[in-house]
C-alpha cells in the first residue's frame, strides 16, 4: 500500500542525512499516516489519513 493521505494526497519527500563530517546520504520523510474508520459516500471505509487531515477535521470520523 503506497504511503499516501487519500484526503489531501501528501506522500514520503527526499533529503539526506547530513553527519558532523557533512557526509550526506539519501532519506525519506514519510507523513505520519494514520488507519481511521471514516464517512466516504456515507459508508463507512477504512482509510490512510495523515494527522494534520484528521486535526483539521477533513475527516468525518464513524461512530
Amino acid at each position: 500500500m503506497a504511503r499516501i493521505c487519500e484526503i489531501c494526497g501528501k506522500k514520503p519527500m527526499a533529503g539526506n542525512n547530513v553527519s558532523h563530517a557533512h557526509n550526506r546520504t539519501p532519506r525519506r520523510f514519510l507523513p505520519n499516516l494514520q488507519k481511521v474508520r471514516a464517512l466516504v459516500d456515507g459508508s463507512v471505509r477504512r482509510i490512510q489519513v495523515c494527522t494534520n487531515c484528521i486535526k483539521t477535521g477533513r475527516v468525518r470520523k464513524a461512530a
